[in-house]
């Protein structure tokens, strides 16, 4: 494993994120369950979390690449988004965030949502930058 390699794996496992919530009425639509949008906003924050706390630095939200809704998410649901970079680039990270949820009454949870999102590390300039300043992916090849 070349020293690239070694230092991805290790900020990998520290920058996962986990956060929790509760589904109430002033996030839900029509139907009583979690509205799309807040949905995604939600999942955009922890996929930022998890993509800073991999490389400290300035990033923006480039795309999401694929959102999936399994099955709604009813109002007074407990929501756990758990985001992990699944992919580095020389200045890109890919997050997966899925989203889980549960019954405030009886145990177990079930996947609801799987989304995942790209972001850039950006200078004061807004150009990008490398995420792992150091170790670069032609450095990593060539190990």
């Amino acid at each position: 494993m070349s020293p690239r390699e070694q230092e991805i794996l290790r900020r990998t496992q520290l920058s996962e994120t986990r956060v929790t919530k509760a589904v109430f009425p002033p996030t839900t639509n029509h139907h009583n369950t979690l509205f799309g949008g807040t949905a995604l906003a939600w999942m955009d924050e922890v996929s930022f979390i998890a993509a800073t706390r991999f490389c400290r630095l300035p990033l923006v939200t480039v795309s999401t690449d694929r959102i999936d809704f399994k099955h709604p998410i009813p109002a007074g649901s407990i929501v756990e988004l758990i985001g992990r970079v699944v992919k580095v680039g020389n200045t890109s990270l890919k997050v997966e965030v899925e989203v889980y949820v549960e019954s405030m009454s009886v145990d177990g949870r079930e996947k609801a949502i799987q989304g995942l999102f790209s972001f850039v590390a950006i200078d004061d300039e807004k150009r990008p930058v490398p995420v792992l300043p150091g170790f670069t992916e032609r450095e990593a090849a060539l190990a």
